[in-house]
């Protein structure tokens, strides 16, 4: 076959592939990097023996996703504060299109409860019931059997629908909420605040030890409520940039007076904010960027400078 005709079979794959890695790693930038590598070796391979594209390239991706978990453990046990997984905003060309309603959930709760699994347990649930790959397909790519795979899966599942929270809000209601939260996040107004906040509700900030964020996460609607006002103080308030979802959460993005954007995402329920994703580190804001205006950006290396003071109060 000639290279026209990997790229034939390739294209109309490649969405689906970056989706499985993302998942897979929690970073559109990496899953990326993944899906090219994996077309990479779809071109070197002898195509004439293969039957489906479709399972060979979703093989192959798995693989090289579990491969690169393994040499990314030792830099997340390192990271700095609280990890998130990249943000990516639903207007952009977001990594969407298995088969399965599940895999439509690209929330950032749903994305984190997948980076607790084992990476055995989700490259299972992934491959299996999000893109419909046989266990016995699985079984070979994991040197595992097809009960082991299965027990896997089962494993996957109870983890999920215990930790994932699952709330669809209007979008009338959720831009009302990402409105008013945004105006008394960056007035520091606390009585408009803990009208927004559930009681429990639970901010993270992922700076990545690049850019100033909270070390830990920061539990409650007081103490939650605080910490913005005592930002508030401190600094002045970013520029809105763009306002709708993210990763299917209402939020927007955000010009911050470093210079640099940020991205908030907002988990809702009953007319409540339960919990907030603040991701600062640059290096995870790159589809963040593809729907914020090219003028609007600083230049490309301004992180390196390092943080530009305390982000706490």
């Amino acid at each position: 076959m000639q290279r026209s005709d990997a790229v034939a079979d390739y294209l109309p794959l490649r969405r689906e592939l970056v989706g499985l890695a993302y998942r897979m790693t929690g970073s559109y930038a990496t899953a990326e990097d993944i899906a090219q590598e994996a077309f990479l070796r779809w071109q070197a391979a002898d195509r004439t023996a293969i039957e489906v594209p479709r399972a060979w390239l979703l093989k192959a991706t798995a693989r090289l996703s579990l491969d690169h978990l393994k040499s990314a453990r030792h830099r997340r046990e390192e990271y700095v504060g609280p990890w998130l997984p990249e943000p990516v905003p639903d207007d952009s060309e977001a990594p969407q299109l298995a088969a399965a309603a599940r895999a439509q959930d690209l929330s950032v709760a749903f994305l984190l409860t997948l980076q607790r699994l084992s990476p055995a347990e989700r490259a299972v649930f992934i491959l299996h019931d999000l893109f419909e790959t046989p266990f016995a397909e699985i079984a070979r790519l994991l040197h595992r059997t097809e009960a082991g795979c299965r027990k896997l899966a089962e494993r996957a599942r109870a983890h999920l629908a215990e930790s994932t929270p699952r709330h669809s809000v209007p979008e009338a209601e959720a831009r009302r909420i990402s409105e008013a939260f945004l105006a008394a996040m960056q007035d520091g107004d606390e009585a408009a605040l803990a009208s927004l906040l559930a009681k429990d509700v639970v901010l993270h900030t992922d700076g990545g030890g690049i850019r100033p964020a909270a070390r830990n996460l920061i539990l409650g609607a007081a103490k939650v409520g605080r910490f913005f006002a005592g930002l508030a103080r401190k600094h002045a308030p970013g520029k809105l940039l763009h306002m709708g979802r993210i990763n299917r959460l209402p939020g927007f993005i955000t010009l911050e007076p470093d210079g640099l954007p940020q991205s908030t995402a907002l988990e809702i329920s009953e007319g409540r904010i339960t919990a907030i994703y603040i991701v600062r580190n640059p290096e995870k804001l790159g589809a963040v960027s593809a729907v914020v205006p090219r003028e609007a950006l600083p230049p490309s290396d301004s992180h390196r400078q390092g943080p530009k003071g305390p982000w706490h109060p």
